[in-house]
């Protein structure tokens, strides 16, 4: 696990905040779980509305947001969040062969694109990736 796994925090650096927003409750618990093991903190949500709910308390570090939820879509969610001021970097998940779906997360300032089923290596690294991209916080 090699550069996998997230630094845990210390006295001067806290673990990373991530939000997962995904309808499947299983998939939640799975990427929750990997997720913290990893040593992120991590927060999960079934829908768009209540990370917005959530969002107004505290601003994640990262998010990882479901193409295809119900009411707002990931793409709909991530703008919601930017027009309430925060501009955390987002992985986009989903189950879907469409092509037109990684020309959309580009559009929209996505860091990575992955299709289900992924490994935990290649979310490590979306998620790595992702924080790389936002200003380090104190």
């Amino acid at each position: 696990m090699r550069g996998l796994v997230a630094k845990h925090a210390s006295s001067h650096q806290r673990a990373a905040r991530i939000a997962l927003v995904d309808d499947d409750a299983a998939v939640r618990v799975a990427l929750t779980r990997l997720l913290r093991i990893a040593g992120y903190e991590v927060e999960s949500f079934a829908s768009g509305d209540e990370l917005l709910a959530a969002c107004e308390a505290r601003t994640p570090d990262c998010l990882l947001l479901d193409v295809h939820l119900p009411g707002l879509s990931g793409f709909e969610l991530l703008q919601r969040v930017r027009d309430n001021g925060a501009n955390p970097p987002a992985v986009f998940l989903t189950a879907s062969e469409d092509a037109s779906i990684a020309d959309r997360v580009r559009q929209c300032g996505g860091v990575r694109l992955l299709r289900k089923p992924f490994s935990s290596d290649v979310l490590r690294e979306a998620i790595g990736a992702a924080l790389a991209t936002r200003p380090i916080r104190s």
